[in-house]
């Protein structure tokens, strides 16, 4: 019993992790781009950051795989380069969770900044600081609180995911079968212990990051 969980709980750990990172250092430059400039097609580059968030995972997860599979896109030039392919493995479920995430992650964080008072930002330019320092210094920690939210959220859709890891990733013992995974195989095995045990180890884990987020939260002034 202890093996049929520990896998799943470190994998599943290892993942959300991972794409919780690429999550915040990719989201937050995407919504502040969204938040403060404008550009020819902005609103495609809305629409297709937000399109995971609306499809079904299993569709997402697809698509994916097309671009992603040894005959896909993308998945073609790596198999050609080096021989591997990224399908059905655990960097492919980190991208799956990546991808579904990072909706999240862009629509608190560009809310955030732009609801951050653009005089402080002007006032910065009159002193002479460049507008990536302004970012930096002033813009991003105003809207640390929204940022961090988006961080959680992400964490949370990345630990949870299901359709598309499914999908890119499968459900191999040992290399690819995360938490999500492990329920619905165990619920299929009829394994009704198992299953339990894991969703309340997944809620417990939902709970206590958004737990751990309110009271940072709560606890800043700004």
């Amino acid at each position: 019993m202890l093996d049929e969980i520990g896998f799943p709980l470190l994998i599943t750990l290892k993942i959300a992790i991972i794409s919780t990172l690429l999550v915040a250092l990719i989201g937050v430059v995407i919504s502040y781009l969204l938040a403060r400039r404008d550009f020819k097609g902005k609103w495609l580059a809305d629409a297709i950051v937000t399109l995971p968030l609306v499809l079904p995972p299993t569709v997402t997860g697809y698509l994916l795989v097309v671009l992603m599979g040894k005959n896909g896109v993308l998945g073609e030039i790596l198999y050609n380069i080096t021989g591997w392919t990224i399908l059905f493995t655990w960097e492919a479920a980190v991208i799956a969770a990546f991808i579904v995430s990072l909706p999240l992650m862009v629509k608190t964080t560009t809310a955030a900044i732009e609801a951050v008072d653009r005089e402080y930002e002007y006032a910065a330019f009159t002193l002479g600081r460049k507008e990536i320092e302004t970012a930096l210094m002033i813009t991003l920690p105003l809207a640390k609180k929204g940022i961090l939210a988006g961080i959680v959220l992400s964490f949370a859709r990345a630990v949870g995911e299901f359709g598309a890891t499914l999908m890119v990733a499968g459900n191999i013992p040992g290399r690819t079968n995360t938490m999500s995974i492990s329920i619905y195989s165990a619920f299929q095995a009829g394994n009704g212990e198992l299953a339990n045990m894991l969703v309340v180890i997944l809620v417990t884990m939902s709970l206590l990051s958004m737990a751990i987020t309110a009271k940072l939260v709560n606890s800043w002034k700004i």
